[in-house]
This record gives C-alpha cells, sequence and structure tokens, in this order.
C-alpha cells in the first residue's frame, strides 16, 4: 500500500497523526507545506492525503484542486476549525472525500482515515477490472525481448521453437505469434490448435496428430481427422516436443519436410497448410546426443529459437501478475476481488517460483479462497512462500545442491543448471542450516553489527532497532546510488524495492541533504 501523506504545518499535528497511523500499521509521509507535496508528486503518489486548510506557503483547498488534477480518485481528507463552514463547504464542492474538524478524536480520525484507505483501494481494484486483459504480462528486459521478437515475426510463417521451464507461459507465446501472424485474427484468422505431446499416450497419438480412418484399429469406428489436418490453414501447436516417441519424430519430420502425411490405415497422402511452432523444457541438444531426439528433426525445428525467462529472472513482474491472478480468480468464482499489499507483494517477489507463472496463478486462486480478509497480508501468504526467508535464499543460493520436488499440486519444472536451489517439505529451514554452521560463518559486518548492538544494549541506549536499520538502510541505498551515479530507478531496480519505496525511504533518511 502506498503511504498516507500528512500535510499541516504545525509539528504537534503531524507527529499525533504519524504515531497513531503507525500503531496501526499503515505507512505515513509528512509535509509542513503544500509546496513539498506538488514537488514530492513528480516521482511518488499517496494512497490519502490529510491536508490543513490553511498554511503558510499556501491554501489546503488549492493544493486539493492541484492534486485533484493530477489524481482525481485521490481520497483527501481536509482538516478544519468548526468554525470554518465556508471552507468545509468549499471542500466539499472540489471533490474532498471528507472534513476532519479541529481539534479531533484521534480514534475518529484514524477510523476515517483508513475508510479514506479502503475508498482508494477499492477504486484501484474498479480500475484495473476495467482495464483491457493483456495477451502477456511483462515490463522486465527479458520479457521485453520475447515481445520485440513476436513483433519481428507478426508478418513471418517461420517455424519457431519455444523453449522455458513449465508453466513459465510457452503456449501464451505461441497463441500470441498465431495471433499476430498472417493465419492469426489480424490476417485470415485461421485455427490454432494445440497438443501436448507428453500428455497423450504413444499408442494414440499418431492417431491424434494425423487422423485414422475407419476400421484402422479397434474401436475405430468412423474416419477422424487429425490435428495437423483441424490447423490447416492455422497454426498447430507442438507442447513438449522433446517428449515425443522416436518412431512419430520420423513421421513429423516427413510432414514437415513436405508437407505430406497418411491417416492410420490410410492408402491416400493427404496435404496441410499449416505452420508448426513447438515447445520444449527440455534441452533438446543434450537430447540429440543421448539419441533420443532425432538431430535432422530438431535443425528443421530450430529455425527460430525463442527462451522464455522463468519467473525468479523476472520478479518486477510478480506485482502485475498477481493483481491479474487475484482478478481472474475472483471473477472465475464469482467474488469480490482482494487486494494485497505492498509488502506481502514485496514477500511474492522474493520467492524463486519453481513452477513458475503457473505457480503464481495457483498460489492467487488459493488466496482468493483461504486469505481471511478483503486485503491479504504477508502473514496470509501460503507456507511455501513463508517458509522462504531472506537468510534462507542466501544459504541455497551458496550451497550447491539440486532442485527438490515442489509442494503436491504445484507445477514442477525440471533440474537445471541455472535454476535455484529449493528446500524440499520436511528438510531442515535453511535459516537453521546456517545456524548450526556456528557465526564463524558469518561475513565481518555481521560480527560488526553483533559488537555494535551490544555495545547499544548493555548501554541502555533507546530505540536500538529504529538507529541501526536507518543506518543499514541508509548505507545501503547510498552504495547503489553511488554505483548508478544518482539514477533512483535503476538504483531500486538493483535492490529489489519499488520506486516510491526509495523515494520514501530517500526522504526519510535525509539522503537528499
Amino acid at each position: 500500500m502506498k503511504p498516507i501523506w500528512i500535510v499541516d504545518d504545525d509539528q504537534s499535528i503531524r507527529f499525533v497523526l504519524e504515531k497513531a497511523l503507525a500503531r496501526e500499521q499503515l505507512p505515513v509521509r509528512s509535509f509542513a507545506n503544500p509546496r513539498e507535496v506538488l514537488a514530492a508528486l513528480a516521482d511518488d503518489e499517496p494512497q490519502v492525503l490529510v491536508s490543513d486548510i490553511r498554511m503558510p506557503g499556501g491554501s489546503g483547498l488549492d493544493l486539493l484542486g492541484k492534486v485533484k488534477e493530477q489524481l482525481p480518485n485521490l481520497p483527501v481528507i481536509i482538516m478544519t476549525a468548526y468554525s470554518d463552514l465556508d471552507s468545509a463547504v468549499s471542500a466539499f464542492q472540489r471533490g474532498a472525500f471528507e472534513y476532519l474538524p479541529k481539534p479531533f478524536d484521534l480514534t475518529k480520525a484514524v477510523e476515517l482515515i483508513r475508510r479514506a484507505v479502503e475508498e482508494s483501494l477499492r477504486e484501484e481494484v474498479s480500475d484495473e477490472r476495467n482495464l483491457p486483459v493483456p495477451e502477456i504480462l511483462g515490463q522486465a528486459p527479458a520479457m521485453q525481448d520475447v515481445f520485440r521478437a513476436i513483433g519481428r515475426l507478426s508478418q513471418s510463417n517461420v517455424t519457431v521453437l519455444i523453449t522455458g521451464e513449465s508453466g513459465s507461459g510457452k503456449e501464451l507465446v505461441a497463441r500470441a505469434l498465431h495471433r499476430h501472424s498472417p493465419r492469426g485474427e489480424q490476417g485470415s484468422n485461421g485455427p490454432f490448435i494445440a497438443i501436448n505431446t507428453a500428455a497423450i499416450p504413444k499408442d494414440l497419438l499418431e492417431s491424434e496428430l494425423f487422423g485414422h480412418e475407419r476400421g484402422a484399429f479397434t474401436g475405430a469406428q468412423t474416419m477422424r481427422r487429425g490435428r495437423f489436418e483441424q490447423a490447416d490453414g492455422g497454426t498447430l501447436f507442438l507442447d513438449e516436443i522433446g517428449d515425443m516417441p522416436f518412431d512419430l519424430q520420423t513421421r513429423l519430420l516427413r510432414v514437415l519436410s513436405d508437407g505430406q502425411f497418411y491417416r492410420v490405415g490410410g492408402h491416400q497422402p493427404l496435404k496441410a497448410n499449416v505452420r508448426v511452432i513447438a515447445a520444449t523444457h527440455q534441452n533438446l541438444e543434450q537430447r540429440v546426443r543421448d539419441g533420443a531426439f532425432r538431430e535432422d528433426l530438431f535443425h528443421r525445428l530450430n529455425v527460430i529459437r525463442l527462451r522464455l525467462p522463468p519467473l525468479r529472472e523476472r520478479s518486477d513482474d510478480v506485482p502485475a501478475l498477481a493483481r491479474f491472478f487475484l482478478q481472474k480468480s475472483a471473477k472465475e468464482l464469482g467474488v469480490e476481488p482482494k487486494r494485497i499489499t505492498d509488502e506481502a507483494l514485496e514477500r511474492l517477489k522474493a520467492f524463486s517460483f519453481p513452477g513458475n507463472v503457473r505457480q503464481l496463478e495457483n498460489i492467487c486462486h488459493w488466496l482468493t479462497v483461504m486469505a481471511p480478509a478483503q486485503v491479504i497480508e504477508s502473514k496470509d501468504l501460503p507456507p511455501e512462500i513463508l517458509s522462504q526467508s531472506p537468510v534462507g535464499d542466501l544459504a541455497a543460493t551458496a550451497a550447491p545442491s539440486t532442485v527438490m520436488p515442489v509442494a503436491s499440486g504445484l507445477p514442477q519444472g525440471l533440474p537445471t543448471q541455472e535454476a535455484p536451489a529449493v528446500s524440499s517439505p520436511g528438510a531442515l529451514p535453511a535459516a537453521e542450516q546456517v545456524a548450526s554452521q556456528g557465526l564463524s560463518s558469518d561475513p565481518r559486518w555481521l560480527s560488526d553489527l553483533e559488537i555494535e548492538a551490544r555495545r547499544l544494549l548493555e548501554s541502555g541506549s533507546p530505540e536500538v532497532w529504529d538507529l541501526l536499520t536507518r543506518q543499514f538502510e541508509a548505507r545501503l541505498i547510498r552504495t547503489a546510488l553511488h554505483i548508478t551515479r544518482g539514477r533512483r530507478i535503476e538504483a531500486a531496480q538493483k535492490l529489489g524495492i519499488g520506486r516510491n519505496t526509495i523515494t520514501r525511504k530517500i526522504q526519510e533518511l535525509s539522503l537528499d541533504d
């Protein structure tokens, strides 16, 4: 959730509201005058704005008007004196959410701000529901490369091989390639036919692909057209091509070579004008070396190769994907869409997602059903997310291991050299593994931190947690800004935090000074 902005020249008012909202675990950012607010709007925005009317350097009503021009749906609460009826009326006429009379009851003020927050979140969900459904979501550089490739191939009928881990969205890319090709919706509107060659028994796969004549085998009571015939004039998507039986690979190669095939039990050659897009999660070069995949078929399929990145390589896309899947799940179940806090999204971003986008979709469906409230918090996330702590991630990265099975019911990717370690159910938590290795394995800075913490604690220094946390965050952000030469967005990306978060932290820690 974005922070609540408090604007008042009276420091005591700001202090009281900051502490009250902090107790409610609501993020806050304070300003002394309207000029500071308008400057901050250049690279950040609030969830709710609470502003006094009369302040040196500007009017709260003027600020209300200017803010509403940029953020028309933002709830704005105007603080005013009891006797200032004209100001209250003007505030409502200019679009204020509510006005808060001074002196105010703190409990009622917090309750009013909470109502404004809920209204703001409802507006966000409503806006998201009205957006057109995208074909594929992805702002990460790796996904932008995929989008550019789809664009370059939009006027081509060339054979494409899509590689990527299970659950990464290979069929979505295949559909996009078809839709934007001369055969798809933007062209002749030919059919898109998909078949998973790993999901069909070997004895039936040949008939599924090429069809069969009546009486070709026991149970073949009628003639049946295969997928190649069904895809005539369009696209045939062969998913998990690496698992196709070797003898069927020979028949597929012949079709790709001369465009002719025979139905099972048939004697009349048939032709089909079909574009083939294949996909696999396997290393086909290794399958060729192992003798499990025909080399000539591999070269026939591998005309253009698109690599679809796993979700862990594009963690910046997790928030948008999560919100989209929460909307989708709510629509399917006929319930009100749930909202998710920024803290919960950061926890999701830190997860390795061995089942990729499909696993995230399953998690969002689970949250739609199981999360107890309309706003999903970090504590509501499923156990496989909560059990992976940042310390566990570091330990898993440092220790050589293999990919273990994921929880039952979730998609499972095959082991690859690039895949991060994932603990198996029942294994010792990574944090405990680190602890069991003893303090000697700690980096030096952790030892120095322990010494400083002990000194402050034993001296009775107040607010040790806040003091050390601020020092740690300030040093981390300064280092990132130094590396990126002051570019905040790039620094935020390197740190794995949001643009709004780094902007807020820079102000809170006075790093602009």
